[in-house]
């Protein structure tokens, strides 16, 4: 059911992430049904009128508590499960990232995103990078590691198709990573209120066959940065 309101997953990570939404999606509204109910039947039950009154309860004695401790430790319990669910898929994202097989440098400024990818002599920072706005480029299948830095204000590099979405804060160097499953176009958006352009700050992920990447880079290596 969860699937079916996001946007396709097309990242090796995605799938954990999506689980741990769909496991809090269904445990809330458990208890929210839960609650609901209880809600309507007291409210029902107690009403004006009928003979049966509500008691009020100190819950001195242990069979009174465990009205609360129970609930409480069932809560507690499912809490937990979300806890260790949302730690591994921390930790596939966040601490263990896998080699990387292309490096991107993104810069957010407002209110665009540029990429900016190795030269011919296949390192960045060098004289002959490239640099592209607004459109990043990566094979499919392979690691994508993406350094972020912003020119001016906090922004968020955000692509719901991946399950990325990281800020970008000025004055530091800041990484992520993604390997792409699928190919075709996939929007990247800023998630953060950078200015009164924030809304027009979108971008496009173009994840490409091996073959089809392999050329884009030569002509864009040919041609020059756009």
């Amino acid at each position: 059911m969860v699937a079916g309101l996001l946007p396709e997953n097309v990242t090796s990570f995605g799938g954990q992430i999506d689980w741990v939404f769909t496991l809090i999606f269904y445990v809330v509204g458990f208890f929210f049904v839960v609650a609901e109910i209880l809600l309507v039947y007291f409210a029902l039950h107690y009403r004006r009128g009928r003979v049966k009154h509500a008691i009020y309860s100190r819950g001195a004695k242990l069979r009174e508590a465990a009205w609360v401790l129970i609930p409480a430790a069932v809560v507690l319990i499912f809490d937990l499960a979300i806890d260790a669910a949302g730690h591994r898929a921390w930790a596939l994202v966040k601490e263990n990232p896998p080699q990387a097989e292309l490096e991107v440098k993104v810069t957010a400024k407002q209110f665009n995103w540029n990429f900016t990818y190795p030269g011919k002599d296949g390192k960045l920072g060098g004289a002959n990078d490239l640099t592209f706005e607004n459109e990043l480029h990566v094979p499919v299948g392979k690691v994508v590691r993406v350094v972020l830095n912003s020119e001016d204000v906090i922004h968020s590099f955000w692509v719901p198709n991946f399950r990325l979405k990281q800020d970008v804060v000025p004055g530091r160097r800041i990484v992520a990573w993604f390997k792409a499953t699928k190919t075709g176009s996939y929007e990247i958006a800023c998630s953060e209120l950078c200015g009164f352009g924030h809304y027009s700050m979108r971008g496009v992920v173009i994840v490409q066959s091996e073959s089809d990447y392999a050329r884009w880079r030569a002509e864009a290596l040919a041609g020059g940065a756009k």
